[in-house]
């Protein structure tokens, strides 16, 4: 079997594989997905090794900050698109919901005490690390994390990046040997494992995640925030990844370039989402855009001078959408990775940006709203309103718009450190890929990070790039969004 690049494996703990154990267990936490997935690949080849039944356990926790239906719901239809992926196989697929915070306490370890060894997913950010660190810490048996958050394994770098431009010129450079290694579009291909069960006193205290719950229904008794709903039409899942992927290639990136920054006629991939719950992979979608043009990854150059277009040597559509997915977007998690903890912090920014904020931290803004006020979208701007509301009702801000908003945010705060708590709050309260590593870079774009500073200089702004509503509004057609988003009831009560 092809081995998983060793760039890609950590061993979390000292503990040995016990070769009698029962079955491998898989944790599966972030790479949520049945196929083009490296953990899954390594545990079917530990497994195999082994000559033991494979067990892949999904849990969803209720404790974690910002937990309500909108995003449980994502999480839940992915679970049940899992489990019809596994059904017709020797894997054990294991949903585990919990009903109650803590409920799911000691499942991972009891379940681990009877496995030969446990993988799991590597992921840099939210409280990921620190769970999986704690797991290492109390699991019997050897805990190894597995890397499937992009292009580019996480360890093929020694250090932050500071610009795009400084991460593009790397990648232009090293990522050819990197993408001779994907993960299997279909993991359990030509293997034959012996068929797993769960031990019956685990399934007994800790029962499976009842049906009507992976249907995203009766969820009004756990312990979430019922106010953020899910989004109407966005269901969540493997199955429902690959079909918005079909449509984005097919539909969305032949006028990718023209209409991106074009509030008005949507052009952006809308996959983000799917990327962040790892309901599909980025190798994936490099397959699918790269197919339609004919791409040879063992053909690309390995030098580059970071130019945003031509080194993949592809129409200029595709190139701009694969900047986004394989520059801007591992950019972010290259910083969560090397930073670790206070990456979503602010004192993460650049000495500059630091230094420039603090310094007009006490000047006089032209307003002043509290998060309360920001959440209803109840500013005086009717852009950033709109932006606001799309942000609560859909889950997300159209790309340009994004970065309006956040800058405002700074504009109309009592300080850049509450700016930067604002845009948090609400960034991961309703965006359904926020809490994430490219989310972050997003937010912490508006305030210098990967930029640089700029004049003249502003109050408040000092020398952070400076963006209006009023240059927004003369450089896009906001109409019909404004339309769309324009003055509504206000559908939560409040913050």
């Amino acid at each position: 079997m092809r081995d998983v690049p060793a760039l890609r494996l950590r061993t979390v703990n000292e503990a040995p594989v016990r070769e009698d154990g029962a079955f491998v267990l898989y944790w599966m936490i972030a790479a949520r997905r049945p196929h083009w997935n490296h953990a899954l690949d390594h545990a079917v080849a530990r497994a195999a090794a082994l000559d033991r039944p494979l067990v892949v356990l999904e849990p969803l926790r209720v404790g974690y900050e910002w937990a309500s239906d909108r995003l449980h719901r994502f999480v839940l239809e992915g679970m049940a698109a899992n489990r019809e992926a596994f059904a017709d196989s020797a894997v054990r697929y294991y949903p585990y919901v919990e009903p109650e915070a803590g409920a799911g306490s000691g499942l991972l370890e009891t379940l681990g005490s009877h496995a030969a060894e446990v993988v799991t997913d590597e992921f840099p950010a939210f409280f990921l690390p620190r769970m999986i660190a704690a797991a290492g810490r109390k699991l019997p048996v050897r805990l190894t994390a597995v890397d499937g958050n992009g292009l580019l394994p996480l360890r093929a770098t020694d250090r932050v990046f500071p610009t795009a431009y400084a991460f593009r010129r790397f990648l232009q450079k090293t990522l050819r040997a990197h993408l001779a290694h994907p993960p299997k579009a279909h993991p359990l291909r030509g293997v034959s494992l012996p068929r797993a069960s769960v031990p019956r006193d685990v399934l007994d205290r800790w029962p499976e995640a009842p049906a009507a719950w992976l249907r995203g229904e009766d969820l009004g008794d756990l312990p979430i925030d019922h106010r953020v709903a899910p989004v109407p039409g966005l269901p969540g899942g493997h199955v429902a990844a690959e079909e918005r992927l079909a449509a984005f290639v097919e539909e969305r990136l032949p006028r990718y370039a023209e209409d991106r920054n074009d509030p008005s006629d949507e052009a952006a991939s809308g996959l983000s989402p799917y990327l962040h719950f790892g309901h599909v992979s980025a190798h994936r979608i490099l397959d699918a855009v790269g197919g339609r043009e004919d791409l040879d990854p063992a053909s690309l150059p390995d030098k580059g001078d970071g130019s945003r277009r031509g080194w993949w040597g592809l129409s200029e559509e595709a190139e701009g959408f694969l900047d986004q997915l394989a520059t801007w977007r591992e950019l972010g998690f290259n910083f969560c990775h090397h930073r670790g903890e206070d990456a979503a912090s602010f004192d993460a920014l650049p000495p500059w940006a630091i230094e420039t904020l603090e310094e007009h931290a006490s000047d006089e803004r032209p307003y002043v709203y509290s998060l309360d006020e920001f959440d209803r979208a109840a500013t005086h701007d009717e852009i950033w309103n709109a932006a606001q509301r799309q942000l609560r009702t859909e889950g997300r801000i159209h790309n340009y718009l994004r970065m309006l908003w956040g800058k405002k945010i700074l504009h109309w705060t009592e300080s850049p450190r509450e700016a930067a708590a604002v845009m948090i709050e609400l960034n991961n309260r309703y965006a359904i890929d926020g809490r994430d590593p490219n989310s972050y870079s997003g937010i912490f774009w508006t305030l210098g990070r990967y930029d640089r500073p700029w004049g003249p200089e502003r109050k408040v702004f000092g020398k952070i790039r400076y963006m209006s509503s009023d240059n927004t509004r003369r450089k896009l057609k906001l109409g019909p969004y404004l339309d769309r988003y324009g003055d509504q009831p206000d559908l939560f009560g409040g913050a």
